[in-house]
């Protein structure tokens, strides 16, 4: 659609801004022997002055340059598109890995507090024994 619109402007712009002029003088003598020279103008619209082989010439070289315009605008695109995805499947490794560290870590902070857990129950327990001897005594 950019494409055909920006042809289309093209096109009619040159259309338009074409115009030929010509100017005729004509030059006549009077009868009393003196000279007058009369100037006349005349314009003709540019459709009449062009050629179809120029518009066509011309058609076909804005469209060469709108198609250009467009692949160059595909390819940015394109690019724009493939950083995008790079950059999306980088986040998602990151998070992916980010959320595994985390569970190594509660893991391990699990296993720590069994540990501590299980050492002070020991301790209490020798405590308890040694309570209970102690009043046995």
């Amino acid at each position: 659609m950019k494409k055909q619109i920006l042809a289309a402007l093209m096109i009619s712009t040159l259309v338009v801004s074409c115009t030929k002029s010509t100017t005729k003088s004509e030059t006549t003598e009077n009868p009393d022997g003196s000279v007058t020279t009369t100037t006349t103008t005349v314009s003709q619209n540019g459709v009449d002055v062009i050629d179809t082989a120029k518009i066509a010439e011309a058609k076909d070289n804005a469209k060469a340059k709108v198609d250009e315009a467009g692949n160059k605008i595909d390819d940015a695109a394109q690019k724009a598109k493939d950083k995008i995805d790079a950059t999306a499947d980088k986040a998602k490794n990151d998070l992916h890995k980010a959320g595994q560290d985390i569970k190594t870590e509660a893991n391990k902070v699990g296993k720590d507090a069994k540990e501590a857990a299980a050492k002070g129950a020991s301790k209490v327990e020798d405590a308890a024994k040694k309570l209970k001897e102690d009043l046995n005594k």
